[in-house]
C-alpha cells in the first residue's frame, strides 16, 4: 500500500504538480503506475477500420486517450527512373494544435518530422507492401499512396498508435482495375473491379520508457514520456523478425533489458494482430 493513498486529495494533487517525479516514484515502487496499471500493462486499445468515406483505405486507433486516424489516398505517377517497376508508399504524420498544447501552427514541428521518418522506416524494413506490387505498367504509370496520418488527440505513445492505424488502413485500401490502352495510351480505370492491396508483412510497434535508467515500462502516457530517462520502440512482425528499432538517445539499455523489450514486443504483436483480424472480420459480409 502506498505511504500517501490515505492523504487528502488535493495534497497528492500539490505534490503531483510541484514534485511530479517523485510522486510517480511512490508508485513505481509500488509495481503500479498513477493510472492504475501495471508497468507491463498497456491500455485499453480499439480500432476502427474505414472511419473515412471519402478516402480509399482508412483507420482509427485510440490508445488510451492517444487517438490517431490514417487517411490513404491512391493517385497516379510516373515510375521512379531509377526503378520503373516500381511505385511509392507516401507517409506524413501531423500533430496539429488541434491533439496537445504542446504542438504549435505552422511547418511540422521535430516530433511530427522524426514520427514521419519513423513510419516511413517502417514501410522500408518492414516490406510490408513490396513498391513493385503498386506498378501498373513499366516505365509508364504506377500507384503512388498517400498515407496522412493525424493525431486527435496526444497523451504518449505516438507511434504505437501511428503504426497501427496505417497498417489498419492499409488493409482497407482496394485499388481499381487499370490497364494501358495501347492505341491512346491512356490509362483506362475499372471501377467495377477492385482488389486489395497485398500486404505482406503486419508490422507492429510497442514503445517503453526508462524510469530512473533502470526501470522499464510499456505505452507510457505523455506525461511518464515527459519523466522519462529514455524511450524505446521496438516494431516486429508476425515471424518475430525485428523490423525496426528507435531509440532516440537517454537512458542506456543492457542487452538483457532489450531481449526483454523484444520478447514483450513479440507477445504485443499477438494481441494487436488478434484485435485487428476480429474487426476485419466483423466488417465481412456474412
Amino acid at each position: 500500500m502506498l505511504r500517501f493513498i490515505n492523504l487528502p486529495h488535493i495534497f497528492l494533487t500539490c505534490f503531483r504538480t510541484v514534485e511530479p517525479l517523485e510522486y510517480y516514484r511512490r508508485f513505481l515502487k509500488e509495481n503500479c503506475r498513477p493510472d492504475g496499471r501495471e508497468l507491463g500493462e498497456f491500455r485499453t486499445t480499439t480500432v476502427n477500420i474505414g472511419s473515412i468515406s471519402t478516402a480509399d483505405g482508412s483507420a482509427l486507433v485510440k490508445l488510451g486517450n492517444t487517438t490517431v486516424i490514417c487517411g490513404i489516398k491512391a493517385e497516379f505517377a510516373a515510375p521512379p527512373t531509377d526503378a520503373p517497376d516500381k511505385g511509392y508508399v507516401v507517409p506524413n504524420v501531423d500533430l496539429p494544435p488541434l491533439c496537445s498544447s504542446r504542438f504549435r501552427s505552422g511547418p511540422p514541428g521535430e516530433e511530427a518530422q522524426v514520427a514521419s521518418q519513423f513510419i516511413a522506416d517502417v514501410i522500408e524494413n518492414s516490406q510490408i507492401i513490396q513498391k513493385e506490387d503498386l506498378c501498373i505498367s513499366t516505365g509508364k504509370l504506377s500507384w503512388v499512396l498517400y498515407c496522412d496520418i493525424i493525431c486527435l488527440d496526444y497523451d504518449g505513445n505516438i507511434l504505437d498508435a501511428c503504426t497501427f492505424a496505417l497498417l489498419a488502413a492499409l488493409k482497407n485500401v482496394q485499388l481499381p482495375e487499370v490497364t494501358i490502352n495501347e492505341e491512346t495510351g491512356l490509362a483506362e480505370v475499372n471501377l467495377k473491379k477492385k482488389s486489395y492491396l497485398n500486404i505482406r508483412t503486419n508490422p507492429v510497434a510497442t514503445s517503453f520508457a526508462v524510469f530512473d535508467d533502470t526501470l522499464l515500462i510499456v505505452d507510457p502516457t505523455g506525461e511518464e514520456e515527459h519523466l522519462a530517462t529514455g524511450t524505446l520502440t521496438v516494431v516486429m512482425d508476425e515471424e518475430g523478425k525485428l523490423c525496426c528499432l528507435h531509440k532516440p538517445g537517454g537512458s542506456g539499455l543492457t542487452g538483457a533489458k532489450l531481449q526483454d523489450c523484444m520478447s514483450r514486443a513479440v507477445t504485443r504483436h499477438k494481441e494487436v494482430k488478434k484485435l485487428m483480424d476480429e474487426v476485419i472480420k466483423s466488417m465481412k459480409p456474412k
